[in-house]
C-alpha cells in the first residue's frame, strides 16, 4: 500500500516531462532542413548545475542541405580564447524525425519535430580540466520566428544533472 505522501512526489516526477504531442499544432513549424540552411550565428553559456555561468561563446555555422541530407559545419568562439569546431551530418526522416552525427557524438543524435520545437537526444565527447567524459545531452530547440531558434540543453553524466547550454541563434 502506497503511503500518502508519495502521491505528491509520483504527480511531480510525472509532470516534468513534456510530451511532443504538446507542441503539435504550434506554429511556426520547425525543419531543420529549412531553418539550418545558410549562415547563421549563435551566442550562448555553459552553466554548472547550480546555474554559476562557467563559460560563454559564439558560433558561427553554415548548414547546406541537399535532400533528405544536410550538414551543419559549426565554429565556436570561447570567452577563455578556445576554438573548436564541429560539423554535423544530418538527415531526415519521416514524420520530422531527424537524426546525426558528428565527430565527437558517440553515439548518432535522435530526435523529432512537433510544431516549433525538436527534442534532439545524444552523448557529446568532452574535455573538462583535461578529462575526457562522455555526457548525455537533452536539447530542447524552439522555433521563435523563421530567423531565430532558442536551444536548451540539460547535460548529464550517469543520470545526474551536471549542467545546462543555453544558445540564441539568427539567420544572417
Amino acid at each position: 500500500m502506497m503511503r500518502n505522501w508519495i502521491w505528491p512526489f509520483l504527480l511531480l516526477l510525472v509532470g516534468c516531462a513534456t510530451p511532443m504531442s504538446y507542441y503539435q499544432n504550434t506554429s511556426p513549424e520547425l525543419k531543420l532542413e529549412e531553418f539550418y540552411n545558410g549562415k547563421l550565428t549563435a551566442y550562448g553559456m555553459v552553466q554548472n548545475r547550480s546555474g554559476k555561468v562557467l563559460r560563454r561563446f559564439k558560433v558561427d555555422m553554415v548548414g547546406n542541405w541537399e535532400g533528405n541530407k544536410g550538414v551543419l559545419d559549426e565554429m565556436f568562439y570561447y570567452d577563455d580564447g578556445e576554438e573548436q569546431r564541429r560539423t554535423w551530418y544530418l538527415e531526415k526522416h519521416a514524420d520530422g524525425i531527424y537524426g546525426g552525427t558528428a565527430s565527437d557524438v558517440v553515439n548518432p543524435a535522435k530526435g523529432q519535430t512537433s510544431g516549433y520545437a525538436l527534442n534532439w537526444r545524444y552523448t557529446l565527447t568532452i574535455t573538462v580540466d583535461g578529462k575526457t567524459w562522455d555526457i548525455d545531452f537533452d536539447d530542447w530547440m524552439y522555433l521563435m520566428d523563421e530567423n531565430r531558434l532558442i536551444n536548451r540543453a540539460k547535460m548529464k553524466k550517469w543520470g545526474f544533472k551536471v549542467g545546462e547550454v543555453t544558445l540564441w541563434i539568427e539567420k544572417d
